[in-house]
């Protein structure tokens, strides 16, 4: 059975988002950090070189293949923050205009700044998100 890529790392959160380049991206993804660590309760960790990431989800598919992933994370990529878990944030109560500015793919939340969205919505879907992961562990 294959493991998976994205494992949780003792690299440097810090020194990851202060590497990034750009003044603004860099104070969203602090922000971000800050924000998610505070409505998880859980530190941020590294998983991979690029993923932030707070709280541990076990998983098991019913193939039986099973694994570790972050609770919720996110990364900043060249042109957009990603987030990662708030797929199952839907029963959130959280309606998708209510949001702000956003795309979403396969199982992330693509925003190109934290002013684009409503922060009390994303906190609320963070909360939710990470609730049920780090209650429904494999």
């Amino acid at each position: 059975m294959r493991a998976n890529k994205t494992r949780e790392t003792d690299a440097d959160v810090s020194g990851y988002l202060t590497a990034i380049e750009h003044p603004d991206r860099r104070a969203d993804c602090q922000a971000l950090a800050e924000l998610m660590s505070r409505v998880t309760g859980q530190p941020a960790r590294m998983w991979g070189p690029g993923m932030v990431g707070f709280g541990v989800h076990r998983y098991r598919y019913e193939s039986g293949r099973e694994g570790e992933i972050c609770a919720v994370g996110f990364a900043s990529r060249k042109s957009e923050l990603v987030l990662y878990g708030l797929d199952i944030a839907s029963d959130s109560g959280a309606l998708p205009g209510e949001l702000g500015k956003f795309k979403t793919g396969k199982s992330c939340l693509y925003i190109k700044r934290l002013a684009d969205v409503d922060l009390v919505v994303l906190s609320d879907m963070i909360e939710a998100a990470a609730t049920k992961r780090l209650s429904t562990d494999a």
